[in-house]
């Protein structure tokens, strides 16, 4: 059924809004984050700035360690997302071909663990790593996120395997492989795009985390960089803008590299050509 030229005026008037919506906030950081001082504290605020400066990277790099605590995130992301990876493939193989009721009690169990709020795991998690001699380290920090992406990484391979058609590794059975080669040869080369957004949700998610990161690592040597960006606040609550502005903007470029570099193999199809008519 083709689509009124009104109804077309009104979906594309929507997209634009929500996209205006989501570059708002971006824009206007990268904006402040090239003012003068001056201009920070201009009663009329401009878009683009009169006189765009450096000054500000210069003091957030001087003020704050700001290259150490992103190499914390990078590890405490990076290690999120590959063990996450490791352990949710198997297991939504499982779940997804295994209509079992251990199978249905792993889906609900992911359900409601998306409800939990992030206060009522932090007492449990903290007790756990204190045992386990791991607070205020990022190895401990690297199991909580972890624990906290598990769930979701599981759900979301689980429906990409369960794109895959079962009729293809029975295919590969008839003509003679086995369990294991079916699963690297046939299946794991189908789900690399489910694979990589899974990775990617793990990455961002670690990436951003801050509450987490906030109440496990104490020492400055060990924190990630959401917690280092709250120094530029005052005791008083007084924000140093110039310097907070430029530091954000750095710390958000990793997740749009990463996700501009693989989002083509993202949203390409997954089985294209896959099965033959």
């Amino acid at each position: 059924m083709r689509t009124s030229r009104p109804a077309r005026i009104g979906q594309y008037t929507a997209l634009l809004a929500y996209l205006v919506f989501l570059a708002f906030p971006f824009l206007w950081l990268l904006s402040t984050a090239f003012k003068p001082p001056r201009e920070l504290g201009s009663l009329h605020p401009t878009w683009i700035p009169a006189d765009p400066t450096l000054g500000n990277f210069r003091q957030a790099f001087d003020e704050q360690p700001l290259l150490h605590a992103a190499l914390n995130s990078l590890i405490a992301a990076l290690g999120a997302a590959v063990i996450a990876v490791l352990i949710a493939t198997p297991m939504a193989y499982v779940v997804a071909r295994r209509r079992t009721r251990l199978a249905k009690a792993v889906t609900g169990w992911v359900v409601v663990s998306q409800a939990f709020p992030f206060v009522l795991l932090i007492i449990p998690l903290f007790l756990v790593l204190k045992n386990l001699r791991l607070i205020n380290s990022v190895p401990g920090v690297v199991l909580v996120y972890v624990v906290w992406a598990l769930p979701f990484a599981l759900w979301m391979l689980a429906g990409y395997v369960r794109a895959v058609p079962p009729e293809l590794e029975e295919a590969a059975a008839v003509d003679g492989a086995g369990r294991v080669r079916t699963l690297v040869s046939v299946t794991a080369p189908l789900l690399a795009p489910g694979i990589v957004a899974t990775g990617l949700f793990a990455f961002i998610t670690a990436w951003n985390e801050f509450f987490f990161a906030l109440v496990l690592l104490k020492t400055p040597e060990k924190q990630t960089l959401p917690v280092v960006l709250t120094h530029f606040i005052g005791a008083e609550g007084v924000a140093d803008l110039g310097p907070l502005a430029a530091a954000a903007f750095l710390a958000t470029l990793p997740s749009l590299v990463v996700f501009a570099l693989i989002q083509r193999r993202i949203t390409g199809g997954m089985l294209t050509g896959a099965v033959k008519s």
